[in-house]
């Protein structure tokens, strides 16, 4: 089972982007699916996630600017980030967690670094 993790890169104040996700390698469809970052000097944090059922979470920091959406492709999601901040300044994270098969648990996809310049 793979994340595979896109967009990144550098944006400006203001502006927006976007970060998809591409979970391959099960017959299943991710329960969980979202994005973590790890700014500078901190720790990881759930920015947002959101459940095959539909249930969303947000981190209040980027509450009303970052949509997290599930593709209509299987086992894909997206983050949209508008309006950024130089604090969103992290190397984010895909995170999908798997609640069926042997191939049960939680995965990563590799940091993909976003830079807000000011």
């Amino acid at each position: 089972v793979q994340l595979q993790a896109f967009g990144g890169g550098l944006g400006q104040a203001g502006g927006y982007l976007r970060l998809p996700c591409t979970g391959s390698g099960t017959f299943f469809n991710f329960e969980n699916m979202g994005w973590y970052r790890q700014r500078p000097g901190k720790e990881r944090e759930l920015v947002a996630s959101l459940s095959l059922s539909g249930q969303m979470y947000y981190v209040d920091s980027v509450k009303g600017r970052f949509t997290v959406s599930r593709g209509d492709a299987r086992n894909t999601v997206t983050l949209r980030m508008d309006s950024l901040e130089p604090e969103d300044t992290a190397v984010y994270y895909c995170n999908a967690i798997l609640g069926r098969g042997n191939q049960k648990g939680t995965y990563w996809g590799q940091g993909t670094l976003v830079t807000v310049s000011s």
